[in-house]
């Protein structure tokens, strides 16, 4: 089983998130708060929601999801089921490169300036990962990533 999973959404409702998770992932989702462990259904999925500062404030943790279901195809769902934008940690080390997934399923990367407040990371400033911006050419992180800069993939292919 993944451990965790963790993403953001742009200006959508926590109570919004819930249903939507449950038909992107074909599967019973718990909040957090009401799970109990000896009474959950067989193969639910624990799910907390919680806005955070800045811009893509829902932030969600998914808890227990089965393998073999893909977490780019899951979010690249639940952006289009919600008609927001998600962002998700790519694979490189840098605290502010994200994969952005648009309602239409399409993943790129960016960037945000992370900053710590007193209630959890604030994302902003957020600008695609190009090759035309310094921060990107040359020995940055960019080049190791699957995700190089100034690529755009389809979610299915993205899997």
């Amino acid at each position: 089983m993944t451990e965790l999973w963790n993403w953001r959404i742009d200006r959508v409702r926590p109570v919004e998130v819930y249903p939507a998770l449950a038909e992107a992932l074909g599967r019973v989702v718990m909040p957090l708060v009401a799970a109990d462990p000896g009474q959950l259904p067989v193969h639910a999925v624990v799910c907390d929601v919680w806005q955070a500062p800045g811009e893509f404030a829902t932030v969600v943790d998914c808890y227990g999801v089965p393998d073999g279901i893909g977490e780019h195809t899951t979010v690249a769902a639940l952006a289009r089921l919600l008609d927001r934008p998600c962002v998700l940690r790519d694979d490189t080390l840098d605290a502010g490169r994200y994969l952005l997934v648009t309602p239409d399923g399409t993943i790129r990367p960016v960037h945000f300036e992370v900053r710590e407040t007193d209630d959890g990371e604030e994302l902003g400033d957020q600008r695609l990962c190009t090759l035309a911006h310094p921060g990107c050419r040359g020995w940055s992180q960019c080049h190791r990533s699957r995700w190089a800069p100034d690529s755009v993939v389809p979610a299915l292919a993205a899997a």
